[in-house]
């Protein structure tokens, strides 16, 4: 679990209270932050769990962002049955959460109510991936998207 915080906003000292306002931390459970200085945000985490990764995949999905070439930079990851993915136009971070999914159509479903509660056009935008797409899913993307890239 995570939260994002403005850098003005952050207290280190606060951060297991901060993320705790927003989400349920285990007993026990180790929490910590990262910089996000290209969107000037801090990213608030729990450490661990059950999947034992120190970093989550929504870290990297926002330090990888800014690699989308596109103004709307549109950047997805599916690990464990969870998509993650972060929007922003140009410098602004509009959008960075995860979805717990079935399928890849469960993925698409979020990805395209995201876009279009953004009022973006996926028509106009190209879509980027941290992990490897098959075949059959990146047609599928290819049927709405302008162009689909893989990072």
């Amino acid at each position: 679990m995570f939260t994002l915080v403005p850098s003005g906003f952050f207290d280190p000292a606060a951060e297991r209270e901060t993320l705790a306002e927003v989400a349920n931390i285990e007993e026990g459970a180790a929490v910590a932050h990262a910089d996000i200085p290209q969107y000037d945000a801090v990213l608030i985490y729990t450490v661990g769990g059950d999947s034992g990764v120190s970093d989550p995949e929504i870290l990297n999905v926002l330090r990888d962002l800014p690699n989308c070439a596109e103004y709307n930079k549109i950047l997805c990851s599916m690990v464990d049955g969870v998509l993650y993915l972060g929007i922003a136009q140009g410098r602004s971070l509009l959008l960075a959460n995860s979805y717990r999914v079935q399928n890849f159509t469960s993925a698409e479903y979020f990805i395209f109510l995201a876009m279009k509660s953004l009022q973006l056009n996926p028509e106009v935008s190209t879509i980027c991936w941290r992990t490897p797409l098959n075949s059959d899913d990146e047609m599928s993307l290819y049927r709405y998207f302008k162009a689909v890239e893989v990072l």
